[in-house]
């Protein structure tokens, strides 16, 4: 997040070679080497909100493949190579010791105090007609539940159902491989019970499940293609016939700004819209993208 400098103002009495008192050019000199400073101080800051963001994402990563190795193989790195495989890499990384074992933790239902995790849904509707789907995992939803409703609330926004304008889905991400596109994946998914397969970004393939099957079908198209799985969750996704397109103006920028203060409520997981794309720029659609992303 860069922070924006104001351009230095000079007046024209300052600039012109009438006679200046030794206790103003003082004056100006000491301004001058504020300005320097400020401007440094920015940058550094900004770089460093830079560096603190790749190292938060990178984070993400690691913990999100360790808890993804857990929940397919177990806990013991001994008996799931996957897992030890995960946790290889995050150490090679520098990811601290605690956050491996807090992401073990995460993976069995258990929270960083040994605490057992309880997964919790908010919904709730935006302007204009924006379904969204909030999920939290948390050991005190007591706590959790009126701090989300109250981000809601305070962004225009308005705690109700709206969980009948999607479907439940189990979502297995398989990586992009030479050779396997939907078509070649089509078969061996539907023999695993799969409702559908997508193509997405950079080769990677979707493949949706009910999700009673999503484990079993994972590893059962895994098995039979040599896929690798990127990523497995059930999920929330909007019915075509409800779909909501965004405009901009200031409905669009308060669905921003609830993106952004919901990352202050700890434990979400993840966030479901049923919003298009509509007549937002592309650069505004991105971000919002990007925010929702973030969660994941």
């Amino acid at each position: 997040m860069s922070l924006p400098l104001a351009p230095r103002a000079v007046s024209r009495a300052l600039r012109s070679p009438s006679y200046v008192c030794g206790a103003c050019r003082r004056g100006l000199t000491t301004s001058t080497r504020l300005q320097s400073g400020h401007s440094k101080w920015a940058t550094i800051k900004h770089d460093k909100a830079k560096n603190d963001a790749a190292k938060n994402k990178q984070r993400s990563v690691f913990s999100h493949e360790i808890i993804l190795a857990c929940k397919l193989g177990g806990p013991d790195p001994n008996l799931n190579p996957r897992l030890a495989l995960a946790v290889d890499r995050a150490k090679k990384a520098s990811f601290p010791k605690q956050g491996i074992e807090n992401a073990i933790k995460r993976g069995q239902g258990i929270s960083s105090t040994g605490a057992a995790l309880e997964t919790v849904t908010v919904e709730a509707i935006f302007p204009p007609s924006v379904a969204v789907v909030i999920e939290i995992e948390t050991e005190n939803k007591l706590r959790s539940l009126p701090d989300t409703r109250h981000v809601i609330k305070k962004t225009g926004g308005n705690a109700t159902p709206v969980a009948y304008l999607f479907e439940r889905k189990g979502m297995v991400v398989f990586e992009g491989k030479e050779g396997w596109g939907p078509n070649e994946v089509l078969e061996p998914a539907l023999d695993a019970g799969a409702l559908d397969v997508e193509d997405a970004n950079e080769g990677a393939i979707i493949v949706y499940t009910d999700p009673a099957d999503t484990k079993k079908a994972a590893e059962s198209i895994a098995s039979a293609t040599g896929l690798d799985i990127a990523s497995m969750d059930i999920v929330w996704v909007p019915n075509e016939d409800t779909k909501v397109p965004l405009e901009d103006g200031e409905s669009t920028e308060k669905i921003s700004k609830f993106l952004d203060d919901l990352k202050e409520v700890s434990g979400v997981q993840a966030v479901y819209w049923n919003a298009t794309q509509g007549s937002v720029e592309d650069s505004t659609w991105e971000e919002l993208l990007k925010k929702i992303d973030d969660f994941e």
